[in-house]
């Protein structure tokens, strides 16, 4: 009952790192089968995000526990084409990188689209392509990740369910979620090789994944939705042995999930209780206070009103829990009584840390509660986790370089020869770089200048003092690409030093998976790291941790703990923060699947949240910031 909607076959777990090790133990037992049948096993890959953690947990195992490659044969799903194999940005590097040069794969065994082949022979390459997988018996697993078109490898919407190999034109949102990487869209190419829909569904197992709320929409469609090519991953449903694995951000929207009461007989507890009825709201455009037992009944809810009714005493429950999420203090406030309060009125002032993973994301996310912070005198300290160089357009490099080259001129003239190199020099830099290659290590550090120099008028402006203001640098993220080093002890240690050097009674820290290119996601995993490091330190059981969400989206209302409202003057203010970031503004290079600036997405997700309250029954505002309480993962 609890699966009725669901039309293929799911595992869910509560979080990616389960879930990826679940995969890489499924394609570990599917290897070792066929070795003990003395026999190869021909694994289909994938790239992208979602595999990365796949292929580093069976380089362990292979390091670790043996697991040998030797009997494997691999064919890769896709390749840009057209696509240098030395390109940054090529499958074929990033499956060496990634996997193929860490265990004993033979070399001859590894297929992968080549996207060097001359446009007249593509047709013919693809066709050799599908018959090296026929003489190696065809595909026993066949591992997927999901595009937000729903494309499986890069069969885009319009594929056929019996699509071979081929070379195909890429759908715009695949070209603008790409742009990360290729260091801007026009950058991107727009064509592809690829196996086809029938090339994936003649393997004997196929096994997709994905991970984050980014992809929870396109999941619930593939899962429940009806098959169609629009949305090429839904020909699944009709697969004899397919099977999705997911984390529980990536499984929110599946009917189960999300509306647990329409499929079964829920464990109420307030959460729950909460989620029910603000999602009954909106179904019958009430607030709280006016929902009826005929409304419950009507929207599959009988069995919360038979066990906690009438609808009044529900409603009165929740609008007072809602109520109380609401606080214009969120230090808390002092000589008050804070029994029913988010944060204790004591001690005061408080000490305060802010983790930033980018330059701006504390501003975009928090900058209302920030200005309250400072305005309320508590001692605030803002860091910055990451950089941020690569999202910085070499234009505006230019303009500050024209800048100090007309400073020396005017005040300076002695140094003028010696600036005059250094500018030439970045010059010829930005000149000789091909399109989606590395920026010099000189033009990478001159963005990070730039950054941090908006980074710090930003919290001039708010109020924060220079000394209070710490740029982290984390090791992980210097590599200027899109593609990161793993978390190291180093990155860990820079963290936990911080922390121990403030001993903060309140952290704020990004709690976001949705990050297109992922850098939240490894910061909040960096940070989960350093609390379970520093959690036996005196100071750490008087610190309360919250998190906020980045610019991709928003708290569920159900999960709310804290809701910061805003005037329209502080929204105002809000937005100047955000425009201090100038290299950002206009068209961040980076902008990932919302082509609005980020205030524009900030101001808009913050006037909705305050509007949703209102509709609720609230107060009115003219918007809210949302935060929730950390918990440690498992």
């Amino acid at each position: 009952m609890e699966k009725q909607f669901e039309k293929i076959p799911l595992e869910i777990y509560e979080n990616s790192r389960l879930a990826f090790k679940a995969v890489a133990k499924e394609i570990s037992k599917e290897i070792k089968s066929k070795a003990a049948k003395g026999k190869n096993c021909v694994l289909g890959l994938a790239t992208g995000s979602s595999p990365v953690s796949v292929y580093n947990e069976l380089v362990r195992l292979h390091k670790e526990e043996d697991l040998s490659f030797a009997n494997v044969v691999s064919f890769n799903l896709d390749e840009y084409y057209p696509m240098p194999k030395d390109s940054l940005q090529s499958y074929f590097r990033f499956m060496h990188e990634h996997f193929f040069d860490h265990v004993d794969i033979k070399k001859e065994n590894v297929f992968i689209p080549d996207g060097t082949i001359e446009e007249g022979k593509v047709s013919e390459y693809c066709d050799w392509y599908e018959e090296k997988i026929a003489e190696n018996g065809g595909i026993d697993l066949q591992i997927l990740g999901i595009g937000r078109t729903g494309h499986i490898g890069f069969n885009e919407p319009g594929s056929s369910i019996n699509s071979p190999t081929r070379l195909i034109t890429l759908d715009y949102l695949t070209i603008t979620d790409a742009a990360s990487d290729f260091f801007g869209e026009e950058n991107v190419p727009r064509r592809a090789i690829t196996m086809g829909v029938g090339t994936i569904l003649k393997s004997k197992r196929i096994i997709l994944m994905a991970w984050g709320e980014g992809k929870a929409e396109i999941i619930r469609e593939t899962v429940e939705g009806k098959v169609s090519d629009t949305i090429p991953a839904t020909y699944l449903q009709n697969f004899k042995d397919a099977k999705i694995f997911l984390d529980l951000a990536s499984a929110d929207s599946l009917t189960r999930i999300a509306t647990p009461w329409l499929v079964k007989q829920c464990d109420w507890n307030s959460k729950l209780i909460r989620k029910a009825v603000t999602w009954l709201c909106g179904k019958v455009n009430k607030p709280i206070l006016k929902l009826t037992d005929r409304d419950y009944n009507e929207y599959g809810m009988a069995d919360l009103i038979t066990k906690y009714g009438p609808a009044y005493n529900i409603n009165i429950k929740v609008f007072n829990d809602l109520q109380h999420t609401i606080t214009g203090w969120p230090g808390g406030k002092p000589n008050t009584d804070d029994s029913s309060r988010q944060e204790r009125a004591k001690p005061f002032p408080k000490r305060v840390l802010v983790f930033s993973p980018h330059p701006d994301d504390d501003v975009i996310s928090m900058g209302g509660t920030l200005l309250r912070l400072v305005q309320q005198n508590h001692i605030v300290n803002v860091a910055y986790q990451t950089s941020g160089n690569i999202a910085v357009f070499d234009d505006d490099v230019l303009r500050y370089l024209d800048f100090i080259n007309e400073m020396d001129e005017t005040y300076f003239p002695k140094k003028l020869a010696d600036d005059k190199k250094f500018y030439e020099k970045i010059i010829s830099s930005i000149k000789n770089k091909k399109p989606g290659e590395k920026d010099a290590d000189e033009l990478l550090e001159m963005k990070g200048m730039i950054r941090r120099g908006e980074a710090k008028s930003a919290c001039r402006y708010i109020g924060i003092s220079p000394e209070k203001i710490h740029f982290l640098e984390m090791p992980f993220y210097e590599t200027g690409t899109v593609r990161k080093k793993p978390l190291s002890n180093e990155d860990i240690k820079i963290l936990v030093d911080l922390m121990r050097k403030i001993e903060p009674h309140q952290i704020y820290l990004a709690g976001d998976l949705s990050d297109p290119h992922g850098t939240h996601r490894v910061c909040y995993e960096a940070i989960d790291k350093a609390l379970q490091v520093v959690k036996n330190d005196k100071w750490f059981s008087d610190c309360y941790i919250w998190m906020y969400r980045g610019a991709w989206q928003e708290w569920d209302i159900s999960r709310v703990e804290m809701a910061v409202p805003l005037s329209p003057q502080e929204l105002s203010q809000k937005r100047k923060a955000i425009f201090k970031h100038q290299s950002q503004k206009d068209k961040a290079l980076f902008p990932g699947f919302d082509s609005r600036e980020f205030w524009q997405r900030a101001e808009d997700r913050n006037r909705k949240t305050a509007e949703l309250y209102d509709k609720l029954g609230m107060a009115e505002y003219e918007a809210m910031e949302l935060f929730v309480k950390y918990q440690q993962e498992k």
